[in-house]
């Protein structure tokens, strides 16, 4: 348990010292901090109230939607189904899709799944990633010259975009026949006996009714203000209104169940899926994924170097330079030793893989040692939209939270 000053105390005390937004002045609403190793949790740290209108305190066991750290998990449901002949990562990925899918600036160069996967696909966000509707085809986005970087061909620069991931997800739903939130629940989160679901439509009452609320940073609901009950409708509904999931067709529009952000999982949940990656793909005796599909995931495709890439995530107007300098297939890798790089929030210099999440005033991280066995999970809620304060690109409320 926390010593002298109690975690909270000590996210007040940056708070003030970093002279932040005015509702960052009583720092986080809640934040939680889940600590474990190859055989278990090690340490659990909660403060502050999942819900401000119940007084409901917070725990490590509630369901949050974690942001981009989805995308990890979502990409553990890749690899799965990479070893079971069902996907190929370096097949031209509109052979998965069913359309083509190229650059219209670089017609002849061909896009996998892997290059979706790390981010190199030359997509952009600046034309949108997740408004398509229930019973619309998700394909229609990259007919907008916007969704396209013109100036960087396919494979030669990294820029995060959330748009790879519907993608990624249609692929998945058109080889299987199944639903996104569905597959994800089989591949993934079942055999690792974990509770959650992507966009609330897999989980059950009692996990609904535990809801994280994610205030922003001005402290009022931005996301999952449930009040005990599900959302009346789990996707973008239909253009006439209406929320009949049985519009869903396999393959037509991947960004439905938010593969990109939109999974609801507790912290000790998330500590399941980083003993996995410390475990080489096995958990408590049941073996996920093979050890060369792991290897495959966290193994830096790319690293910052000057004209080779953004170091920031765009859509989200987070301009910290910095912030991505090494990533895999949907993995992130800390503290690398690049000028310019920034990208080390536990100040230590120990290379750490995982990934990082920020929305809606959600910032959060999953960080495993895979040399030293260790990991740490953790998130904050009601935080600005930009991560402030912190000696490295990363937030001094999380600079706390990874210490």
């Amino acid at each position: 348990m926390p010593g002298p000053l109690t975690l909270l105390a000590s996210l007040l005390l940056v708070a003030v010292s970093i002279q932040a937004a005015p509702a960052q002045e009583g720092g986080p609403v809640a934040t939680v901090r889940v600590a474990f190793d190859r055989d278990g949790i090690t340490d659990v740290r909660t403060d502050g109230l999942a819900d401000k209108a119940t007084g409901r305190e917070v725990t490590a066991g509630d369901p949050v939607r974690i942001a981009s750290i989805s995308k990890l998990v979502t990409a553990i449901g890749v690899m799965r189904l990479v070893e079971a002949g069902k996907l190929d990562l370096d097949a031209d990925a509109g052979e998965l899709l069913g359309f083509p899918l190229r650059n219209p600036a670089f017609p002849d160069t061909p896009i996998t799944l892997r290059l979706l996967l790390s981010h190199r696909s030359s997509l952009t966000d600046a034309a949108g990633y997740w408004q398509t509707p229930l019973g619309e085809k998700l394909g229609g986005i990259l007919d907008d010259p916007r969704a396209w970087d013109d100036a960087h061909a396919p494979g030669h620069y990294f820029r995060y975009a959330n748009l790879n991931f519907p993608l990624i997800a249609q692929a998945m739903e058109r080889a299987t026949g199944e639903r996104f939130d569905r597959l994800m629940d089989r591949l993934v989160l079942q055999p690792l006996g974990i509770e959650g679901c992507f966009n609330w439509a897999g989980c059950n009452d009692a996990a609904v009714a535990r809801a994280v609320v994610i205030y922003d940073g001005n402290g009022e609901p931005n996301k999952d203000d449930l009040h005990g009950s599900r959302p009346d409708c789990p996707v973008i509904a239909s253009e006439d209104g209406t929320c009949d999931l049985a519009q869903w067709r396999a393959g037509g529009n991947g960004a439905l169940f938010s593969p990109q952000g939109g999974l609801r999982i507790s912290a000790n949940g998330l500590a399941r899926i980083g003993r996995l990656l410390l475990g080489n793909g096995q958990l408590d005796g049941v073996r996920l994924l093979t050890p060369g599909s792991v290897r495959e995931l966290v193994t830096p495709r790319w690293q910052y170097a000057p004209g080779q890439g953004l170091t920031y995530e765009q859509d989200t107007g987070d301009l910290g330079d910095g912030f991505f300098c090494r990533y895999g297939m949907a993995v992130q890798t800390l503290a690398t030793p690049v000028d310019g790089c920034r990208d080390d929030p536990f100040g230590d210099g120990v290379e750490r893989v995982g990934h990082s999440g920020s929305a809606y005033g959600l910032q959060a991280g999953l960080w495993v040692d895979r040399a030293g066995g260790t990991g740490v999970v953790w998130f904050a809620t009601g935080m600005p939209g930009e991560r402030l304060g912190g000696r490295s690109a990363f937030s001094a409320v999380e600079e706390v939270l990874a210490r």
